[in-house]
């Protein structure tokens, strides 16, 4: 009979740890196959593209940084002055704050009432189907859907014309970056709800009650506990919001009228041009850009950590 110190009985749980970790990554196998094959492979070519040569009419298999080189062309003579790119990559920040701020807004507050107003679990859900409906149609219907409510004869300027608010239609209100920004609110904002709806609802309501006890104020309690509890769905929703907005061009290009510059009317213009190594660039400075925010937003919260 072997002793409970002999080398056997100490290898067992070893064994069986090992096997559980093969098992747990032979589960997870096939998705990571796919996250190759569909993220990381072709981010690779992108980046390789990215330092072809090119001229007018091909690319060539060479190495070549031409792409960064033509994308910033003529920002250090322009200096102090702010060169095309840089100005298109801060408009494009701007619109992306702005889309990012009133989504927040309002997803942060729809979340709330479903999570601590809305008593039945079946309202809940049924209530957070509905915010799916407009998903039910195309990005490029719900845009324009809002150019006959928007426009210069659009339903809107013939309110405000027939109240007696304006005496002449408002130009603003298309085809500017307010109907962006309202649009891009308007196709967005439910990549907001859901992950901070779901934060929230796993906020356990007797933390609520004993605030309320300790005699903090309904705007004590929100920012000393419901708001640090649902910064994981805040910080989820806003990785959803700023990615997807970055490298947003065909929103922007609609409801601006194709009159506002964005990075993604950038590579937009380098594919039409057949500029495939600029237009990778372009995309790779887009990238970058993009995961200094995200990296920025996950100091603000370990994600992993309050999963």
């Amino acid at each position: 009979m072997a002793s409970p110190s002999s080398p056997s009985l100490r290898l067992a749980p070893s064994m069986k740890q090992h096997r559980k970790t093969f098992v747990a990554w032979l589960q997870a196998a096939p998705m990571m196959l796919v996250f190759a094959l569909f993220f990381l492979l072709p981010l690779l070519f992108v980046t390789v593209v990215s330092a072809w040569d090119y001229n007018e009419y091909e690319m060539i298999p060479a190495f070549s940084l031409r792409g960064y080189s033509d994308t910033f062309e003529g920002c250090i003579a322009e200096l102090p002055s702010l060169c095309t790119i840089l100005k298109t990559y801060l408009n494009t920040l701007k619109l992306c704050l702005l889309t990012w701020a009133l989504t927040l807004l309002i997803g942060f507050t729809v979340a709330y009432f479903l999570a601590f107003h809305v008593r039945s679990k079946t309202w809940q859900i049924v209530l957070t189907l509905l915010c799916t409906i407009p998903f039910w149609t195309s990005n490029v219907i719900r845009m324009i859907a809002w150019i006959p409510l928007l426009g210069r004869n659009g339903l809107v300027n013939r309110g405000l014309e027939g109240v007696g608010l304006i005496r002449q239609p408002l130009e603003w209100l298309l085809f500017s970056e307010f109907s962006v920004v309202l649009a891009l609110v308007h196709l967005f904002t439910f990549f907001m709800v859901v992950p901070i709806f779901n934060s929230m609802i796993r906020i356990d309501k007797r933390l609520i009650e004993a605030s309320y006890d300790a005699g903090a104020t309904g705007w004590q309690t929100l920012l000393n506990v419901i708001i640090p509890l649902a910064k994981p769905g805040i910080v989820i929703g806003s990785i959803f919001v700023i990615t997807i907005v970055m490298g947003d061009f065909v929103t922007i290009g609609v409801m601006g009228g194709q009159q506002i510059a964005s990075a993604g009317k950038i590579i937009e213009a380098r594919l039409n041009a057949l500029q495939f190594p600029a237009a990778a660039a372009n995309a790779v400075i887009l990238l970058g850009v993009t995961i200094l925010i995200i990296s920025a937003l996950t100091r603000v919260v370990d994600i992993r950590k309050e999963l």
